[in-house]
C-alpha cells in the first residue's frame, strides 16, 4: 500500500513537493482553492517527469496516484506527511494548522515550507504543537535536495527522526537546524547577498547581468560543491583556516559592503572558527581537498557544457578556439592532406568518463567515436545549418573493439577514415590512440535520411562531393586490421 502525502497549497513550491513525493511512489492528495491549481501542478509535474529521473542511475518506483480535493479534511485523511505551502501570512498558516489538526492523524507530520517564520510561531495555539515543524525546501523542490528541518523543544526526538527518514526516503537532504532563527540558515545568506546586490545596482556599480556573471562564473561554482568554510580552508593553503583568517579577517573592518554589523575579530573567534573547520574536514590534507574540489568543479562545469549555459558556454567557445588553433579541420577545405586519416577528436579523458576500475568506461569509447562521427559529418557539410534544411545521418550499425585502457587526464586522439560513401550510406572507421598506443577501433555505418520522412535519402551534392574526395584520397591506405569483424571473432 502506497504511503500518502497531503499537499496544502499547490503553487510553485507545493507543486514541487507534489512531484517529489509522487515520482518517489507516494500517493499525493492536493488542496488548493485556486481553480487553476490542477493545471499549474500538472505543468510542474510535466517538467519533473522529464528531469527528475535523470538524477538517478536506478529507475524510480512506479508513480503514485495524484488526487485533488475540495477540503482540507478530505486531503489530510490518512496522510503520513502533510506539507503546508500557503502564502507567507502567519494568521493564514495558523488557521490552516487548526483545520489540519482537527482532521489529521495525531502522529502525522506537518511540515511548513515557510522561508521566514520560526517553528515556535507556527506552533502558537496549536492543539498538538509537537506535530508541526519547519521543512523548508528550495525551488525546484523536485530537483534540489536541501530541506531545512527546524524543530523546537515541543518536537519529540521520535518525530524529528521520522521527519528525517521521510525526507531521506524521497531523495532529499535533511539539514537539522538545531536553533530556530528568522529565515533559518540558507535564506539568511541569500538575503545578505541580495541586499548587497541591490546596493550595487542602485549605486551604479554593476548591472544585474554583471552580478549574475560574477556569481555563476566564479564563486557560485565553488560554493555548489564545497560550501563556504571548506572553500576558504582550501584558500588558506597548507596552513589552513587560521592562515586564511589571518590574511582576510582584517577586511571585515573595511568598508567593502553595506553589511557592517560584524562580530569583533579576535583570537577567540579565530580559534572557534578554525577549530570547527578542523573538525569538519581536518581528516583530509589540503592536497586531498584540492583534488576533490577540482574533480567536483570539472564534473559540474562539464554538466553546464552539455547545456551550453553559463560557464559551460564559455568553455564551449574556448573548445572551438582550441580546435582551430590546433589545426583540426572543420570543413573539407581545411583538410591538409585528405589521403591520411583525419583527426576528428583530440582531448583529455575527464573525471566523469571513469568507471569503478579507474579507467575510461566502455560507454565513453562510444561517446568519443560518436563525437568523431559528428565532426566528420560537419567536415563534409552535414552541419547544423544543413540539418535544419531536413537532412542528416542516422547511425545504423556500430562495432567497437576495446584494445587497451586509458586513464584520467590521458590525451586521446581519434583518427577517422571514410571506407565507403555512395548513394545513401557512409562507412566510417575510427581509431583511438593515446600517443602511439592504439586504445580502440570503431566501425560505423551511417545512413543519410530525410528528417521529414525519416527514410533513407540521397546525399546533397556538396556532401557527395566531399565524401568522394576523402574516400578516393584514402583509397590507397591499407585496409584497416579488424574492419568487418564480428563480435567474438578471434583476433
Amino acid at each position: 500500500m502506497a504511503r500518502v502525502a497531503a499537499i496544502i497549497g499547490g503553487g510553485v513550491i507545493g507543486g514541487g513537493w507534489a512531484a517529489r513525493f509522487l515520482l518517489n511512489g507516494w500517493d499525493v492528495r492536493v488542496f488548493d482553492p485556486d481553480p487553476e491549481a490542477e493545471r499549474k501542478i500538472s505543468e510542474v509535474l510535466a517538467n519533473a517527469r522529464v528531469s527528475m529521473p535523470g538524477l538517478s542511475d536506478t529507475a524510480l518506483p512506479a508513480e503514485g496516484a495524484l488526487t485533488f480535493h475540495d477540503t482540507i479534511a478530505q486531503t489530510v485523511e490518512g496522510a503520513e506527511w502533510i506539507q503546508e505551502s500557503v502564502p507567507e501570512r502567519l494568521d493564514m498558516k495558523l488557521k490552516v494548522y487548526a483545520e489540519i489538526q482537527a482532521h489529521c492523524a495525531e502522529d502525522a507530520i506537518i511540515g511548513s515550507s515557510t522561508s521566514g517564520f520560526k517553528p515556535s510561531e507556527l506552533q502558537e495555539g496549536a492543539t498538538r504543537p509537537g506535530q508541526i515543524a519547519v521543512t523548508h525546501p528550495f525551488n525546484p523542490v523536485y530537483l534540489l535536495p536541501l530541506i531545512e528541518l527546524v524543530p523546537t523543544d515541543a518536537n519529540s526526538a521520535d518525530m524529528i527522526a521520522r521527519a528525517k527518514d521521510v525526507i531521506s526516503d524521497i531523495g532529499m537532504f535533511p539539514l537539522h537546524v538545531r536553533k530556530e532563527i528568522d529565515a533559518h540558515i540558507a535564506d539568511r545568506f541569500l538575503e545578505a547577498v541580495w541586499r548587497e546586490a541591490l546596493w550595487l545596482v542602485k549605486d551604479g556599480v554593476a548591472t544585474t547581468e554583471e552580478i549574475d556573471e560574477a556569481i555563476r562564473m566564479g564563486f557560485g561554482i565553488r560554493w555548489a560543491q564545497m560550501g563556504l568554510f571548506d572553500t576558504y580552508r582550501v584558500a588558506g593553503g597548507e596552513a589552513g583556516m587560521k592562515h586564511f583568517m589571518a590574511q582576510f579577517g582584517p577586511a571585515l573592518k573595511w568598508p567593502w559592503t553595506k553589511l557592517m554589523d560584524v562580530p569583533e575579530f579576535n583570537d577567540e573567534l579565530v580559534d572557534l572558527i578554525a577549530g570547527q573547520s578542523d573538525e569538519q574536514s581536518g581528516h583530509m590534507t589540503i592536497r586531498e581537498m584540492e583534488r576533490i574540489r577540482d574533480n567536483n568543479l570539472v564534473s559540474m562545469m562539464r554538466a553546464l557544457k552539455a547545456q551550453n549555459f553559463g560557464a559551460g558556454a564559455v568553455m564551449n567557445r574556448h573548445d572551438v578556439k582550441l580546435a582551430l588553433d590546433a589545426g583540426m579541420a572543420r570543413r573539407a577545405a581545411d583538410i591538409a592532406d585528405p589521403s591520411k586519416p583525419i583527426v576528428t577528436v583530440s582531448r583529455a579523458v575527464p573525471i566523469d568518463w571513469l568507471d569503478y576500475n579507474g579507467h575510461m568506461t566502455e560507454s565513453r569509447y562510444l561517446h568519443a567515436f560518436a563525437d568523431a562521427s559528428d565532426r566528420l559529418m560537419e567536415i563534409i557539410g552535414c552541419d547544423q545549418d544543413y540539418i535544419a534544411t531536413g537532412g542528416s545521418f542516422f547511425t545504423a550499425e556500430t562495432h567497437i573493439r576495446h584494445i587497451d585502457e586509458t586513464h584520467l587526464g590521458s590525451r586521446i586522439e581519434v583518427r577517422t577514415r571514410v571506407l565507403m560513401a555512395e548513394g545513401k550510406k557512409m562507412h566510417l572507421w575510427h581509431e583511438m590512440y593515446a600517443g602511439d598506443k592504439l586504445l580502440a577501433t570503431g566501425e560505423h555505418i551511417l545512413i543519410h535520411v530525410s528528417l521529414e520522412t525519416r527514410r533513407p535519402a540521397p546525399f546533397s551534392p556538396e556532401i557527395a562531393a566531399n565524401l568522394a574526395m576523402i574516400s578516393e584520397a584514402q583509397s590507397g591506405l591499407p585496409a584497416p586490421e579488424g574492419a568487418g569483424r564480428y563480435v567474438g571473432q578471434p583476433r
